[in-house]
């Protein structure tokens, strides 16, 4: 499967702490780290990793931090469409605590001056069998780009994180939706989640943690798909793993074609949390691989 990711590029700022502090208090790191981050760019990662042709359409400054993701998207394997702007390369501070749980702020910069497809970048669209979204750079290029894919017949998965609304202009594109649970109650409101998101007409992947997840298409039952057991040592860009290989594995349409790649990409989301930082954690397909065989 060929993949095109359009979406963030951070720099990620991780500090180790014991716990993440309460407002108003002060706690000291117990190390720390920068990473190459940003959901986008943790998902071409994964994408590419797992086998995948990937395209990248991001932003970054032209700084230092812009100059870093690119060469590190582009060892991974990946072919980068990076525009260079005035604004900084988006950066975000990070806290894990002993337990690998996460609290995150992230300072958009550049990746909110990804507006308005290039002819470049609609090409690239066109011609990937999948293309994948999120909600860290500006929604009306989300729209734009899930627009041009379903007019080129390129399949959209959409992951929508971070939580928020989404416009109907973006939800009546997608084939593939993929949520946590609180993005997907979010998004439901009091209705039962995978009723309700499934009534959209697409596809819906909802991530449960240490539960696994649930599939679901249009007048099926949904299937539950085990996750792995593992001691996370940092959550930081599993979910973003999970996307990645996702749509790298997502090959055939209908409901079992959907359960293989949510297998899959469970596994590289347990890797993914035993190891710090995001793409640093990201596994390739050999490991996801080693992995399933030996459970």
């Amino acid at each position: 499967m060929t993949v095109v990711v359009l979406g963030s590029a951070n720099l990620d700022l991780v500090y180790e702490v014991e716990r993440i502090p309460a407002p108003g208090e002060t706690v000291l790191s117990l190390g720390s780290g920068s990473f190459a981050g940003g959901k986008g760019n943790n998902q071409a990662v994964a994408a590419a990793r797992a086998g995948s042709p990937t395209r990248f359409i991001t932003a970054l400054g032209r700084d230092a931090a812009g100059d870093r993701l690119a060469a590190e998207a582009r060892a991974a394997g990946i072919d980068l469409l990076d525009r260079r702007t005035d604004a900084p390369t988006g950066t975000a501070a990070i806290f894990v605590d002993r337990r690998g749980e996460n609290s995150i702020v992230v300072n958009s910069g550049a990746n909110a001056e990804l507006t308005d497809l290039t002819a470049a970048e609609r090409a690239a669209i066109a011609a990937a069998d999948v293309l994948v979204l999120q909600l860290e750079t500006p929604v009306d290029t989300v729209a734009e780009a899930a627009a041009a894919a379903k007019a080129a017949g390129t399949r959209v998965v959409l992951n929508a994180a971070p939580s928020g609304a989404v416009p109907h202009a973006v939800l009546r594109e997608v084939d593939v939706l993929v949520v946590n649970e609180h993005e997907a109650a979010e998004l439901a409101g009091p209705d039962d989640p995978m009723t309700a998101l499934t009534g959209l007409g697409c596809a819906v992947i909802i991530t449960l943690g240490a539960a696994g997840a649930l599939v679901g298409v249009p007048g099926e039952a949904p299937v539950t798909v085990p996750s792995h057991t593992v001691d996370a040592v940092d959550t930081t860009g599993a979910g973003d793993t999970f996307v990645g290989a996702f749509a790298a594995a997502l090959d055939g349409e209908g409901l079992d074609a959907l359960v293989a790649a949510t297998g899959f990409a469970t596994a590289a989301a347990a890797l993914a949390v035993q190891r710090k930082g995001a793409v640093p954690s990201i596994p390739t397909l050999e490991e996801v691989r080693a992995f399933r065989d030996a459970r």
